[in-house]
């Protein structure tokens, strides 16, 4: 059995059509040559427009979960049989839609894969906490309870992503990962002081993967393949790593911990000033200085949380007035860097993407390749042959 369930062809299909489409309307590619490329990378698998697979997702969810009544019915009423059936079928019938139905990411092979996983789930802490280790309702659990279960669960999402590579799954997996750092971080000595900055290194681990797996699967079909994938586990350490630092999450999180009935000052909290305003300039140059619209956008978001949060511990001014103000600031500061970039200034634009630039991407190719016409044998221009003549002036010259 191959190690991916869809063909990393159809990734590479579909993300090489959707950057040839990107050149055709920036006037890099002719109509023809787009036709051409269509031609040599068919989509031969079945996707349609996200509205029907939305449909597809919630249809096959209500048909999930009927076939779910049945199990309970058929397994005579015992849960963890009927969820060992219901779950055996879900990936039984995903191998199949896939395989002869050739659904890739459809709606429908989703919803099996969520259903699926979950009924998986729910089976290792069935067994885990009513055989493997048991424990009463009015009993704590200590971490010996929580780890080896979650460890499972992690060893079950990456598996599933390897094979599926689907982006809410590796949103749930790096939950987990980031639920274990935690649970680790608030049973060790002097842990619950230490957990914003253990978060933030654990954050800070998944950009580290995120980066090193890039660099492994650039330049290869995987690549496309593993894409979304790639995208979220970014957008989770980006977003984890600021809000670890930020001082509300962390004066918030540390009343709550301690069962403080309104939160206080909390230790280094000069620190989680500082971070609560550096990071986002830090995302926001980031962002800038390598094109990264995803970080330059998460750094917008923060710097705007960062914001809320210096307003909820620091009022200057009444919320209307506050509002009218930060509106008037960002609308203008909007209009004169629309002006000022178009059409570019700094290496920066506000033109879209899809603008046309105004010349043919395989004309450029040989322009740039062809060779320059040979000189002339003789030396200098020599004029000659030429003959004029009416109105009256005749001659040679």
């Amino acid at each position: 059995m191959a190690l991916h369930a869809y063909k990393p062809e159809w990734a590479f299909s579909t993300a090489l059509r959707n950057q040839a489409a990107r050149w055709q309307r920036q006037q890099l590619l002719s109509a023809e040559q787009l036709t051409g490329i269509e031609a040599a990378y068919p989509l031969d698998y079945y996707r349609p427009v996200w509205p029907l697979r939305v449909g597809l997702f919630l249809f096959a969810l209500l048909g999930l979960s009927m076939a779910g009544g049945f199990s309970f019915m058929i397994t005579d009423n015992s849960p963890l049989a009927a969820a060992v059936l219901h779950c055996g079928a879900c990936f039984v019938v995903l191998e199949l839609l896939i395989k002869q139905r050739r659904f890739y990411h459809a709606g429908a092979d989703n919803a099996l894969l969520y259903t699926g996983l979950t009924m998986a789930v729910g089976i290792i802490g069935y067994v885990s906490y009513a055989y493997l280790w048991p424990v009463h309702l009015d009993q704590q659990f200590t971490p010996s309870y929580t780890i080896a279960p979650l460890l499972l669960v992690l060893l079950l999402l990456l598996a599933a992503i390897v094979r599926y590579a689907d982006a809410l799954v590796t949103a749930a997996a790096t939950i987990v990962t980031l639920l274990l750092a935690a649970i680790i971080s608030i049973h060790i000595p002097f842990g619950l002081d230490l957990l914003p900055f253990l978060m933030m290194g654990a954050a800070w681990a998944l950009l580290v993967l995120h980066r090193s797996l890039g660099r492994r699967l650039a330049g290869t079909r995987l690549a496309d393949y593993y894409a979304s994938c790639l995208l979220m586990l970014k957008v989770l350490g980006l977003t984890v790593l600021y809000l670890s630092g930020n001082y509300l999450v962390v004066r918030e999180g540390n009343a709550e911990l301690h069962s403080l009935p309104v939160s206080e000052q909390v230790p280094f909290a000069l620190l989680f000033y500082a971070f609560t305003a550096g990071i986002p300039l830090l995302y926001i140059g980031l962002g800038l200085r390598r094109a990264d619209r995803l970080t330059l956008l998460l750094g917008l978001l923060a710097l705007a949380f960062s914001l809320f949060t210096l307003r909820h511990y620091r009022s200057l001014l009444p919320p209307e007035v506050a509002a009218v103000v930060a509106g008037t600031v960002l609308t203008v500061a909007a209009g004169l860097l629309l002006r000022a970039l178009r059409p570019a200034r700094f290496g920066l634009t506000s033109l879209p993407d899809d603008e046309p630039r105004h010349f043919n991407l395989e004309n450029l190719i040989q322009a740039q390749t062809a060779h320059a016409p040979a000189a002339p044998a003789g030396g200098g221009f020599e004029f000659g042959g030429g003959q004029s003549g009416g109105g009256g002036a005749t001659g040679n010259f």
